[in-house]
């Protein structure tokens, strides 16, 4: 399977981060890298001539995204959680979360408006 986009992570990110506990940000990568089944070339396919694997890369993206948007916290360096406003769109039972979804929020419109990098 090819590594998903970051966009197709948002949503397994909130179901783990669903439980409401901080997790680190490698538990996870790992858990996201599990549940779409990456072969262990997957996991440690680089970006370009940078020291991060492409699927952190990812999913750092995804969980930038999420913060902005208020859906997910970073209490500590490293530490993931979800939000409350996060646990209330995850109890919607979305299909997909993806910046349309993230658009209705006024902090990711002001995040997207003030940002000039895209995502890999």
């Amino acid at each position: 399977m090819a590594i998903p986009d970051y966009q197709t992570l948002m949503l397994p990110m909130l179901r783990i981060l669903g439980d409401g506990a901080d997790h680190t940000a490698r538990s996870v990568i790992d858990a996201l890298a599990a549940e779409f089944r990456l072969t262990p070339e997957e996991r440690e396919q680089l970006v370009g001539s940078q020291r991060i694997t492409l699927m952190a890369s990812r999913a750092h993206w995804a969980m930038t995204y999420l913060t902005q948007a208020g859906l997910t916290d970073r209490p500590h360096r490293g530490v993931w959680r979800i939000t409350d406003e996060g646990g209330r769109l995850l109890a919607t039972d979305p299909a997909r979360v993806d910046n349309a979804l993230l658009a209705r929020y006024e902090g990711f419109q002001s995040f997207i408006n003030r940002s000039a990098g895209e995502p890999d």
